[in-house]
């Protein structure tokens, strides 16, 4: 059977005539440099799905210094990736008027590492020991393992994307994404470390959620249908024919990136259901449902993370998700 979201790519371009149809330009944001986590949206692009859909798309590189954010408010970005359903809410919270349109991750694949060997093999074990995460993972994901599992904040480290503390420290933990620093600590090491996926410990919130800025929304929302079906039609492609010219177009954005590693973070996206799991077995890729906001809601609310009167329904949109 065909993939649902080419069947859907295929009756958007029979609906619209030929001599009708000029490439629509849609200028997209991705929250951190090219690399597998984003071969779906480059496997799109490389094999002419976009085209195919009457889209002109620029893929824009983000990084640690790169506000999507103030670009997609700007027009100067139509739609961005943003990481987690935590600055979907963030949005809805300050009232900016951008929306969450769909989750190409329907689990979050962030991580915390550690040594093999050193006692740090499940989450239950690492209360009460140093943990290295960011600025970002305290306000979203920290206080869900302090919920969860009864961590305290006295346990954290600053953690400024740098391996070299973790590597001369055998006891060190740290935060990651599972496509990535696992690979970077084996060659480093020559063992794999300790992965722990926080989506295995019951952490609900959605990754990859593409967000789309004012005028997408209200201007050009039969672009925006488009977009997000050859996008999952991209994603299908990558993780299941040859993913060769996404990975040749990634490894040109970001030179960064080898073989090795796009082929590791492509098959970690793979075992461990990322893109495909859940709701997206029957709702397609990028799927998102209010059943899953409503109970994420609930549980960060319950943490004190919102208050209990936010709008969280103005944080995402589903009404441009390809339907089954």
């Amino acid at each position: 059977m065909r993939p649902l979201a080419a069947l859907i790519l295929a009756a958007l371009l029979a609906a619209t005539p030929l001599r009708a149809r000029a490439a629509d330009p849609l200028a997209f944001g991705l929250d951190w440099r090219a690399e597998a986590e984003y071969g779906g949206f480059y496997q799109a692009l490389a094999t002419g799905l976009y085209q195919a859909a009457g889209l002109d798309v620029s893929i824009r590189q983000g990084g640690p210094q790169v506000n999507q954010t103030q670009f997609l408010l700007a027009g100067r970005l139509d739609a961005a990736i943003a990481s987690n359903s935590f600055l979907a809410l963030n949005f809805a919270r300050e009232g900016l008027p951008l929306r969450a349109v769909a989750a190409m991750f329907q689990r979050d694949p962030a991580v915390l590492i550690a040594h093999p060997g050193r006692g740090n093999d499940n989450f239950a074990a690492l209360k009460g020991k140093p943990i290295l995460i960011g600025a970002d993972s305290r306000s979203s994901w920290w206080p869900f393992l302090r919920a969860r599992f009864g961590y305290d904040d006295a346990q954290i480290r600053p953690y400024t994307f740098n391996l070299a503390p973790f590597l001369a420290n055998l006891d060190a933990v740290q935060q990651g994404y599972l496509g990535s620093e696992p690979w970077s600590i084996r060659q480093a090491t020559g063992t794999m470390p300790v992965v722990l996926l926080l989506a295995d410990a019951g952490f609900t919130g959605y990754g990859s959620l593409v967000t789309a800025g004012p005028a997408l929304l209200a201007r050009r929302p039969g672009v925006l249908t488009r977009f997000l079906a050859a996008t999952a039609a991209g994603w299908t492609s990558y993780l299941h024919a040859d993913p060769t010219p996404a990975n040749k177009l990634i490894k040109q954005e970001n030179p960064e990136m080898t073989d090795d590693l796009l082929s590791y973070g492509r098959q970690a996206l793979i075992d461990h259901g990322i893109v495909e799991s859940g709701d997206a077995l029957a709702g397609g890729i990028g799927v998102m449902t209010d059943a899953r906001w409503a109970g994420f809601v609930q549980a960060v609310t319950a943490q004190g993370l919102y208050p209990a009167d936010l709008n969280w329904h103005a944080a995402y949109d589903l009404s441009f998700l390809p339907r089954p």
